[in-house]
């Protein structure tokens, strides 16, 4: 008995290493976990956030809701608690956290979203817009991407 359950425990811990390994490999890393006195070293909430962004966005996009539109290199979706009338988030399928740690492998996927952002206001004829980006501090999500805001 003791063997079966010491067997099943180990067929759960390499199926959730293995889904683990499969979802974040294509997420950068963030900052190491600690356990105890982790001083700057602990995960922060958006950066939690950020790296489940980076998991779904990356591996499974279909589980992401409120998708609008979306391209092979960047996914819009309308804002859950949005601030005005029209509120997308774009976000590139690309994993950067902030423009701070932009390479130029990252380029197609921003120019990526800004086609999109394009691509949304023609198709709901906006007149008036914002498209900008939050940086550390200001980011509930620690994954670069855009809002696109009109009234």
């Amino acid at each position: 008995m003791r063997f079966k359950l010491l067997l099943a425990v180990l067929v759960v811990f390499a199926v959730g290493l293995a889904s683990g390994g499969y979802l974040f490999a294509q997420s950068n890393p963030r900052s190491f976990l600690m356990i105890g006195d982790c001083q700057n070293r602990c995960y922060k909430p958006n950066e939690i956030a950020g790296l489940i962004a980076s998991a779904a966005i990356l591996r499974a996009p279909f589980l992401v809701p409120g998708v609008v539109l979306e391209s092979d290199k960047c996914l819009a979706i309308r804002h859950p608690r949005p601030e005005a009338r029209i509120h997308y988030v774009l976000f590139p399928k690309h994993d950067t956290q902030n423009i701070t740690t932009l390479t130029p492998e990252d380029a197609p996927y921003v120019l990526g979203c800004f086609a999109l952002a394009r691509e949304l206001v023609t198709r709901d004829n906006l007149k008036t817009y914002r498209l900008l980006t939050n940086g550390p501090g200001f980011q509930y999500i620690t994954y670069l991407h855009f809002h696109l805001i009109a009234n």
